[in-house]
């Protein structure tokens, strides 16, 4: 399934959120890799290069 950008970061953040799930955990849910999750909420919401 493939998904507009935008719709799917914020699809993934809500559920990651709403739920204190995990990388692993919501990529099981949505049926997509691990790194994929990782990608998405972190290099393609532009919070690349953010530190706590």
């Amino acid at each position: 399934m493939r998904w507009n950008v935008e719709e799917r970061c914020v699809t993934l953040a809500n559920f990651i959120i709403e739920n204190g799930a995990t990388v692993r955990k919501a990529a099981k849910r949505f049926g997509i890799s691990k790194s994929t999750v990782h990608t998405v909420v972190t290099n393609r919401n532009g919070m690349k290069d953010y530190t706590i």
